[in-house]
């Protein structure tokens, strides 16, 4: 028996719970996009495999270069993660002592609370509305002189509910300058809605405000963890220090870059998962559902304590969705066959 031991407060820590993976049956639970990746992306990828006995450029310059130009941003306010999640947990540590206040809605994404008590700081927990959205004017009221970064998932997930225009910036404007709010825009390519802003806009501004985007998914490249931040300077210096070195692989770089150069071809397939969103809505709304207006690629089902007793209905049917207990279900959207499927669950479902 080994007598070194972990941390202790690390038993304390909430567990990150993935969507499952069952055999044989339709994974609804995690997001993904069902076309998987672009076929000039896979292209790409496969060809860049003959040099994956070399180590990845660790500041991922080509793909940093390329997205400031996309967005019209200084390339030294762009960081590069494992994941839009790292950038969560590196922002986290380059802005935090231990003990500072990092804070968020709850429900929202989960990882939040795991990654702030990693980095020991302290995760403020803000519930969302009854509609299931982000409630900005008690998050305003829970900041403190300790508050150092605020989360804003929007599209939140997992409710898929989004913050328009004038509510945010009515909250950005009453912020105090030292918290980094911090927009988490991982679903922003399904967003239709006009008054729901693109924070990039806010960074060009705003100095204590930045924005975190992901290729897992919209882009299909759940698997290689590539995204990235748009940040104060300083900030994004910051990002970079922290990182753990070649943890975005040759891979990952190279088919972010080319899904940028396939972006008409990825938003006809966004366009067509949005179509989607709205038929299975509109059907769970005439089942008796009750269903927020969703921005994102997936619905919400606020069932309370019938989530887990709807998950394992779902699960019966060969169909894996993402249950949070005593607060509701995830449902990515999946091709329409997929979906029919699960409507036809949901449909079955006693309550």
């Amino acid at each position: 028996m080994s007598s070194v031991s972990p941390r202790a407060d690390l038993e304390s820590l909430p567990k990150y719970i993935p969507g499952r993976t069952i055999e044989g049956a339709i994974k609804l639970a995690s997001n993904e996009v069902p076309g998987g990746a672009l076929p000039s992306v896979a292209r790409a990828i496969a060809e860049a495999a003959a040099g994956i006995n070399r180590y990845p450029d660790t500041g991922s310059q080509a793909l940093r270069e390329r997205l400031a130009r996309e967005l019209d941003v200084p390339v030294e306010r762009v960081a590069i993660g494992c994941g839009s999640v790292s950038l969560c947990q590196q922002t986290i540590q380059a802005a935090c002592a231990p003990g500072d206040e990092v804070l968020f809605g709850w429900r929202s994404f989960e990882a939040y609370p795991i990654v702030t008590q990693v980095a020991h700081a302290k995760p403020v927990l803000v519930p969302i509305t009854e509609g299931q959205e982000l409630d900005l004017d008690a998050m305003l009221a829970a900041i403190t002189d300790r508050t150092r970064v605020v989360f804003v998932c929007n599209p939140n997930n997992p409710t898929g509910t989004a913050v328009r225009r004038a509510e945010l910036e009515r909250f950005l404007d009453a912020v105090p300058e030292h918290v980094l709010v911090v927009l988490d825009e991982a679903y922003k390519e399904f967003v239709t809605d006009p008054e729901v802003p693109d924070g990039v806009e806010y960074t060009r501004t705003r100095s204590n405000v930045m924005v975190l985007r992901t290729f897992s998914k919209a882009y299909g490249l759940a698997g290689l963890r590539v995204g990235y931040a748009v940040a104060p300077e300083p900030i994004a210096d910051a990002l970079r220090q922290v990182y753990v070195a070649f943890s975005v692989n040759m891979l990952a770089q190279v088919a972010a870059l080319a899904s940028l150069d396939a972006a008409d071809e990825l938003l006809e397939r966004c366009q067509e998962i949005v179509a989607e969103r709205g038929r299975v809505r509109d059907e769970l709304i005439a089942a008796g559902y009750q269903v927020p207006e969703t921005q994102a690629n997936f619905v919400w089902l606020p069932l309370g304590d019938q989530a887990v007793p709807f998950a394992e209905h779902a699960l019966d049917r060969k169909l894996v969705v993402r249950p949070f207990a005593g607060d509701g279900v995830r449902v990515t959207i999946g091709t329409r066959e997929e979906n029919d499927l699960f409507l036809a669950a949901a449909r079955d479902f006693s309550r």
